[in-house]
């Protein structure tokens, strides 16, 4: 079951039932078995259906902490020095062998549970979410269920909702909210949650973009590190006509020189697809809207352009690594 992007926290009468909001993880969704016909064993499988276990033996050894005939949706997230980093979840989910064994020491793994889906054999699909959450509650209790096992945050106070969009977010690895009503089913593949990604506003600078100068469709953003390279932040969603419009009168093809000639970009974090750009001369200051999965200085999601800042100097721009403001978090009248 997904979750469709809202840009603030809907009210109450969205969704089926009383509201519940819970924090966004940035970390790999996962669902966890424990199969009747293999007691004490454990099945993570990934969002896209890639069994993930072998890979995480930390989870495999806490597999008896659970009953048998469980079935839990959650968030995969991992610790290094002290704060989440998707970055070493990255590591780890790609380990193997010795290697997964080793990570498993110095990464420990977390599986964040927000939901139940089968509980002692008994299929829990048409179940309203509310009852679900306090089954869910119940087996925590039950068990005695410690890490690597941990129950999502609840709450029903908007209040403490936007509280947790405000504060929370500013600890890596939460990115928002997820919100959900309480006689919701559980729907798979179908997007009937939303969340609210917590957003911020910051500038960085045109260095490149896709389309063509007169008719530019995406922008490659950069800022300057503390040696003078300018180095990439990220990319845009797609351009409103009217900004394409307004970009297509102010930007300056590259000359010679360019700090990104022979820097090869691509589609998306992580993709080795590569991205065909049109370098421009880096001296438009855009004010951008960005979440909070930054990783290495760049923000790993698209971001959005705001405005161009023509009161603004390229030396004004944050320097490269620099954090942003927040911006978003109101409720829907």
């Amino acid at each position: 079951m997904l979750a469709q992007a809202r840009e603030t926290v809907p009210a109450p009468g969205t969704l089926p039932g009383e509201l519940r909001f819970q924090p966004k993880f940035d970390g790999y969704r996962a669902i966890v078995f424990t199969p009747w016909q293999a007691p004490g064993q454990l099945l993570v499988q990934s969002r896209r259906g890639s069994l993930l276990q072998a890979r995480f033996p930390d989870l495999a050894r806490a597999a008896g902490q659970l009953p048998d005939g469980l079935v839990l949706d959650g968030e995969l997230i991992v610790w290094s020095e002290g704060a989440m980093s998707f970055e070493a979840l990255q590591r780890r989910a790609v380990s193997s062998g010795r290697s997964a064994a080793r990570l498993a020491e110095e990464l420990p793994a977390h599986f964040v549970a927000f939901d139940v889906l089968q509980d002692d054999g008994e299929e829990l699909l048409d179940v309203p979410y509310g009852d679900r959450r306090t089954q869910l509650e119940r087996i925590f209790a039950e068990h005695g269920l410690t890490a690597p096992w941990t129950l999502c945050p609840e709450t029903s106070d908007t209040a403490v909702a936007q509280e947790w969009l405000t504060s929370w977010t500013q600890v890596p690895g939460i990115e928002g909210l997820v919100i959900r009503g309480t006689q919701q089913r559980y729907s798979p593949g179908v997007r009937a949650l939303h969340k609210v990604r917590r957003r911020d506003t910051t500038e960085a600078l045109v260095g490149a973009i896709t389309g063509t100068v007169r008719r530019p469709r995406t922008l490659v953003l950069g800022r300057y590190d503390e040696d003078g390279i300018l180095r990439p932040v990220g990319r845009s969603t797609p351009l409103r006509p009217e900004a394409a419009h307004d970009l297509g009168r102010r930007l300056e093809p590259a000359g010679a020189g360019h700090p990104w000639e022979g820097v090869r970009f691509t589609a998306s974090w992580g993709s080795r697809t590569a991205l065909e750009v049109v370098l421009v001369e880096p001296v438009l200051v855009a004010e951008i809207q960005v979440d909070t999965a930054l990783e290495r200085g760049a923000w790993r999601h698209p971001v959005r352009l705001a405005r161009l800042r023509l009161d603004v100097a390229v030396d004004d721009v944050p320097p490269f690594g620099a954090g942003a403001q927040v911006i978003w978090g109101a409720q829907e009248p």
